[in-house]
């Protein structure tokens, strides 16, 4: 589907209470009782240092034209604290999408809980102590395009995997995991479960 030039303001979002569960489970757990499924490729990767071991929250999603950040600078304005900006980008590396002047904004103004690019990014050793979860394909001083078209709140593909406004993202040191905010409070309840289960059989392998 090529890229438009829509932006929705609003979104449907997940009950605080869901989020702050799924903020507790690794993404391998999280993943395994999704039948393995919905993990963005590993291309996708932390890139900052000194995070939160596991981070959730609800996904703005943002659709670029390759190498194309105009309409990042709009999706900026309606993060909302909390949110996780989810980025797609054709699978253009070749151009950063954003710098540390715009990631500076999104953590100490917006408080974003994390930023997910399908691309590349620059400045990421001014970034490293920041405390903001960064995921991208790489690093590169070559800058973007300002011209867009661009679509905000829109289903996206990112890593591989389908995000929908509204879906709960959850990162951790293995990647990405997006889970269908329809299916949220069905797959908690059992990530759970396998996270307990999971932490005793690794301490029982430990003694």
């Amino acid at each position: 589907m090529p890229v438009g030039k829509r932006i929705f303001t609003r979104r449907n979002l997940p009950a605080p209470e869901i989020v702050k569960g799924f903020a507790e489970i690794p993404t391998a757990n999280i993943c395994d009782v999704m039948n393995r499924n919905s993990a963005m490729n590993p291309r996708i990767h932390r890139i900052a240092k000194g995070v939160t071991p596991i981070t959730a929250g609800p996904a703005l999603t943002v659709k670029c034209r390759a190498g194309d950040n105009l309409v990042i600078h709009a999706a900026m304005e309606y993060c909302n604290e909390g949110d996780v900006l989810v980025i797609s980008n054709e699978g253009d590396t070749t151009r950063s999408l954003m710098g540390d002047n715009m990631m500076a904004y999104l953590k100490f103004y917006k408080n974003i809980a994390a930023l997910v690019v399908d691309g590349a990014l620059r400045d990421v050793d001014e970034i490293q102590d920041w405390g903001l979860p960064v995921y991208c394909t790489g690093s590169t001083p070559g800058g973007p395009y300002k011209e867009g078209p661009g679509e905000v709140n829109v289903p996206i593909s990112c890593g591989n995997v389908s995000v929908n406004p509204g879906d709960i993202i959850v990162c951790d040191g293995d990647g990405v995991i997006v889970i269908p905010l329809e299916d949220a409070e069905e797959i908690l309840p059992l990530a759970q479960k396998l996270h307990v289960s999971d932490m005793a059989k690794l301490d029982n392998n430990k003694t």
